[in-house]
């Protein structure tokens, strides 16, 4: 079995240097990742017009423009991309916001090893969701508290995109769905970006909680 060949490509963005430099002399040293770093978002916006990275490392709190509005801008721009909030904040409000801005792991610096960023980065760039242990909870009660504001009913999904729904819910990666239902990657990579359209949402993770808060994991 041969390795892949191709590299992930990882945008780090976090304006405090010593930090950065921690998570770049880690990341830039596994020959599997080819990391650019940038101090702040617009230059990160400038790099994602270039040449859209797989994963970007993004911090919430930086001058100038936050890091929720520059998820938010990336996610316009190259929708393909995972961004994972890699953040001191243990807000439950930036949480919040950087889900619904279309993040797809959510990471406290003083919780997570170097060698646990290089992980998540890998899981994003497959299509998995990742958040710290200690946020998971908070934001699960976001989302509960919100679902008497908004519909538990599935819409519009067909009965394929609502069993894809539910393999994203428990976690498993494109391929791993796809191996489950017996069909492409891309394919399932086709359901994926329906059924996030029809339901009005950003990243797998929100789509993985509406999931669970809707019950329609129970019979999985």
């Amino acid at each position: 079995m041969s390795e892949v060949s191709e590299r992930i490509r990882v945008l780090l963005v976090d304006d405090q240097e010593l930090f950065r430099k921690g998570v770049s002399m880690v990341l830039g040293s596994d020959p599997g990742l080819d990391l650019v770093e940038v101090t702040g978002g617009e230059e990160a916006l400038a790099q994602v017009a270039d040449n859209p990275p797989d994963v970007v490392l993004l911090d919430v709190r930086m001058p100038g423009r936050s890091g929720v509005e520059i998820c938010a801008a990336i996610k316009e721009t190259s929708p393909s991309t995972g961004i994972v909030m890699l953040t001191a904040s243990d807000d439950e409000s930036d949480l919040y916001d950087s889900i619904k801005s279309g993040a797809s792991g959510y990471l406290l610096k003083d919780g997570s090893t170097y060698e646990e960023v290089g992980r998540a980065v890998r899981l994003v760039a497959s299509g998995q969701s990742l958040i710290s242990p200690a946020m998971a909870t908070k934001l699960l009660e976001e989302f509960v508290q919100m679902s008497q504001a908004s519909s538990s009913q599935p819409g519009n999904l067909t009965s394929r995109e609502l069993q894809v729904l539910r393999l994203v819910a428990r976690g498993l990666s494109n391929k791993e769905i796809a191996v489950e239902l017996y069909i492409s990657e891309n394919t399932v990579k086709n359901h994926v970006r329906n059924l996030l359209e029809k339901l009005q949402m950003k990243s797998r993770m929100e789509a993985a909680l509406y999931a669970m808060r809707s019950k329609l994991v129970d019979d999985v």
